[in-house]
Parts: structure tokens; sequence; C-alpha cells
């Protein structure tokens, strides 16, 4: 019986009394004196889509790897729906793990792939089968039932992997780069449907990603990695537009990063001295910052306006020369450098057929409010 999928509205983790589906506690996983995962707490809610994004190498195939039943953490707990699965098998934990290679069987056509499970579990094969053209039905398959994987394309195969992961009615689902082996166009088709299906079921799933994009389209929230840690937990909106750190706000999306120290708050506005800027960055306050304090402001592209023309009246105003443009349809990317040699990006959307679109070595002006410069600390 499938489980009631998580409200588009529910935030449980923002919930106090909620409690938590999958509690990580200090986990830690050792190869010899190295640690692949450092001592991470984390809880995670029925029904999430939840991602663990980071690099190569950050330890999130490890963690993955832990919760399935395939390493054995050196340290700590793991809890998967009031259960303490330490000592419990692979194959006897309520889960399953589709991996980025897909490892479906090449001899046996799509319905045995996806059937194999059940009848070696010894669910009637009657029954099975019907589970089976359900499955098939909901990652839209049914008309490749007799197909095999050589047959398929990516996509599909990918669809079959998921529907075999499925098919036993896990738990929780761990996905290891699901879509790594997509083209970028079919990733984000597929993306979307990979959401229906996980809406549909209500399944937990947990997905491993280096993909910021990926994980924006896909997660109620985000776990960022970084050497064997998780920095921040976040709903993507969070992720992207508050970083509690310099990493986070690298990692997730482009953005432009100044240097510089802490000056005066005037009235409802912080001062920051910046000179590879040129100018005094004017952001909102902050508490807890002293004066002369070293910080970080980061300006996401897409929040600075691009004009040929000094505009009246706006907060912060820098001037440069246009080095590269690149058309990307939707938007043009421009790289433009400051009288420091700074260089920033700034993304100008082409929604507006310009009749003299800005191009390469032009002299032109960049500015941005307040409330576009996110203050960082570390």
């Amino acid at each position: 019986m499938a489980e009631l999928p998580l409200a588009a509205d529910a935030k449980p983790w923002k919930d106090s009394a909620a409690v938590p589906f999958i509690r990580i506690k200090n986990i830690t996983k050792k190869f010899g004196e190295f640690s692949a995962v450092d001592d991470i707490t984390l809880d995670i809610y029925k029904g999430e889509l939840f991602c663990l994004l980071g690099g190569s190498g950050c330890g999130k195939s490890t963690l993955l790897r832990m919760l399935a039943g395939l390493e054995t953490p050196t340290s700590g707990t793991i809890e998967i729906d009031g259960q303490d699965v330490a000592d419990v098998a692979a194959f006897d934990r309520p889960t399953n793990m589709m991996f980025q290679s897909y490892a479906l069987f090449p001899h046996m056509t799509v319905e045995k792939n996806v059937i194999y499970g059940l009848l070696r579990e010894g669910v009637p094969k009657a029954e099975a089968k019907d589970r089976v053209a359900d499955m098939l039905r909901l990652v839209k398959l049914q008309d490749f039932a007799k197909r095999k994987p050589h047959q398929l394309s990516g996509g599909q195969q990918q669809r079959v992997a998921l529907a075999r992961s499925l098919i036993k009615q896990p738990k929780l689902l761990l996905l290891d780069e699901p879509l790594a082996a997509l083209d970028k166009k079919l990733r984000e088709e597929t993306q979307f449907e990979l959401i229906h299906i996980q809406e549909t079921l209500g399944v937990t799933f947990i997905v491993v990603t280096h993909d910021q994009e990926e994980a924006m389209t896909l997660s109620t929230r985000i776990g960022v990695m970084k050497d064997g840690k998780i920095v921040q937990v976040g709903e993507p909106p969070q992720i992207y537009e508050d970083p509690n750190s310099r990493y986070v706000a690298d990692f997730i999306g482009s953005v432009n990063m100044f240097e510089g120290t802490v000056d005066v708050a005037v009235s409802s506005t912080l001062r920051i001295k910046s000179p590879e800027a040129g100018i005094d960055l004017l952001v909102e306050p902050v508490e807890g910052l002293k004066a002369n304090q070293n910080v970080s402001v980061a300006i996401r592209p897409e929040r600075i306006t691009l004009t040929r023309h000094k505009p009246d009246g706006a907060a912060n105003i820098v001037e440069g020369g246009v080095v590269e443009v690149a058309y990307l349809g939707n938007l043009s990317v421009y790289r433009v450098k400051l009288a420091s040699g700074k260089i920033l990006k700034v993304t100008k959307s082409n929604l507006l057929h310009d009749e003299e679109p800005i191009s390469w070595d032009e002299k032109v002006f960049l500015s941005w409010s307040n409330a576009a410069g996110i203050v960082l600390t570390t």
C-alpha cells in the first residue's frame, strides 16, 4: 500500500512536534585515518524528496551506502521509521537503492527485470504481474514491456531501474546520481517525471547528486556536503537566497563575491569597504558584525542591472568594460571588468528585443539594490 504523499504545503521540518522518519545521529565513517563522513546528524521526514548535494569525494555516496546497509558506520546510529538499523542487513532493511549504472539484466525483458524481485520474494505470479503492469504504467513503459534494455533509450532504461527499485514498495528509496547518464534535455524532462512518481507513491526519496540545478529542481530540502560534513540544510530557495557560508554561496549557482571590511551602519544601511569593488558597498543591516571585521558580500548575477548610462538613485553603482558576452537564447551572460581588475558576471534577460544590445568592449554601468548583497562571515 502506497504511503500518503507529503502535501505541497507541508513542512514538517518546521514543526517541533513532527517525528522524523529517518534519524541520523553523529554518523562517522572512516577508511583508515580518513573520515569520509564526519559526525553527521540529520533528520529526514516521511514523504520528502531530500537531496544530498556536493562535489566528488565529499562523502554523500558513502552516507547513502550506510543508509542502505552497504557500508558499516565507524560510529553513530541510523534509525528508519523508529527502527535502529545498525545491525540490520541490507536485504532486511525497508529500503531499496537505485545505482547510477542502473544494473539492468541485459538478457531479460523490461517486464522480467521489474518482476524479478517480487518472484524471488515468493509473491504469487498473478499478483506480481498485476503490480508490474501498474508500475510500468506509472513510469510510462507499458508499451515497452517485451523489449530488452539494449532496445531502450537512456531515459527509458532509467525508468526501468526506477520501476524495479519501487516495485517491492520500500519505505525509503535511495538514488545515487540517478540522472547522471542522461543528456541535458532528457535529464531536465526526467527530473519532473521523477517528482511526479515520488509524489504519486509518497515514498521517501534520498537523492545523491553533484548537479546543483538538479537538486534545486527535485528536492523538498537540500543538504549541502563538504569534506564529509553537512554544511547547510534548507529548502532550495533558502539555500540559494540565504547561504550560510562562502562555500555554499559559490557552490549553488553563479555568484559574484566581493571581499571587504565592515565600516559603519548608517540608519538602515550597512556600509562595507571594498577596494576591489572601487566603492563602499551598501547592504541591509546584519546583526553581530563589528567594525573592521572581514566579510564577503555575495551578489547573484541576475540581481545586477546592466546599462550604458549611469542610473539615477541606485544604491550601488560601478563602472566597467564588457570583456565577454555569451548568448544563451533566453538570456545573455556578460563578464564585465572593473577598474580594480575584478570581473563580474551579469545575466540579462533577452525577453525584450533591444535595438542595439550591449556588446564587447562597451563601457557600462552595473547597479544593484542594498537587498541584493548577502553578507557572509564564514
